[in-house]
């Protein structure tokens, strides 16, 4: 099967080259280039790359919903810290943050802490001034730290700018019909996996500096749901980077073992 094709290819290339030498001009020439072998996507080829282009989908749905939501990380007040019927918490996120009052007969009997946000109350959102005017969030008597603030952000920016240049390579080999750009997809989609992660961590850290800043009023602290999803979205996201390099390794096996193969015939 092997041999019948390359003596297919040879012919055309022959073809190519005689086009060439009767027209004498570049016209000829680039007919004969234009026979180039190209190793096309079979059709089990092509839907394995969509299924994972699908997995790596989820992991960027799931870190666009994490990442606008104020729900990264909950504080909370003791119940009866202020010994009345309200209690105070408050959650944030990257971009902005919301203080709630709630009622105390609402609580859990057996929750220590003001919560969860999930209860109705009364809320005031901002968005933090970090990003325009540079100044720090006051939460609770408690300083957050902008430069851990700005670097989380960030890193999630670059995560999904990531993403979509991922996502434009493997939209053009699937267009193209070749697997050139499976490597540099699966690389976009590791590096964003990462920044993803790295960002959850950077944030975390930025919470506990929130926390030391001021030690007047007690609170519990926990991360919630958003951070659960980013969590996910970054794992999803690197397997399926390495998912396009398991794709990609048997084209570049063909295309290193086809040089040996023509010398052969």
């Amino acid at each position: 099967m092997w041999s019948n094709f390359f003596v297919q290819q040879d012919e055309e290339g022959r073809i190519g080259v005689a086009g060439a030498g009767q027209s004498g001009g570049l016209g000829g020439i680039k007919a004969g280039r234009g026979q180039r072998r190209t190793h096309k996507m079979s059709d089990s080829q092509e839907g394995k790359i969509k299924l994972a282009f699908f997995v790596s989908i989820i992991g960027v749905t799931l870190t666009v919903l994490g990442m606008g939501t104020e729900f990264w990380v909950e504080l909370a007040q003791p119940k009866n810290f202020s010994s009345n019927q309200t209690c105070q918490m408050a959650h944030y996120g990257l971009w902005k943050g919301c203080i709630r009052t709630l009622w105390v007969a609402d609580i859990d009997p057996e929750r220590t802490s003001c919560g969860p946000a999930e209860l109705p109350g009364d809320s005031n959102c901002t968005y933090f001034k970090f990003f325009t005017s540079g100044e720090n969030a006051v939460i609770f008597k408690k300083t957050t730290n902008k430069n851990l603030n700005l670097a989380a952000a960030v890193l999630a920016l670059l995560s999904l700018t990531m993403m979509v240049m991922g996502s434009i390579c493997i939209a053009m080999s699937l267009s193209k019909g070749v697997p050139f750009f499976l490597k540099p997809a699966s690389f976009c989609f590791i590096i964003s996996g990462l920044l993803v992660l790295l960002s959850v961590l950077i944030f975390h850290q930025s919470v506990l500096a929130l926390l030391s800043s001021d030690h007047s009023i007690p609170l519990h602290h926990e991360l919630s749901w958003s951070v659960a999803c980013v969590g996910s979205a970054g794992a999803i996201l690197i397997f399926g980077g390495f998912l396009f390099i398991i794709l990609a390794l048997p084209f570049s096996i063909w295309q290193k073992c086809l040089p040996h193969k023509n010398s052969a015939t």
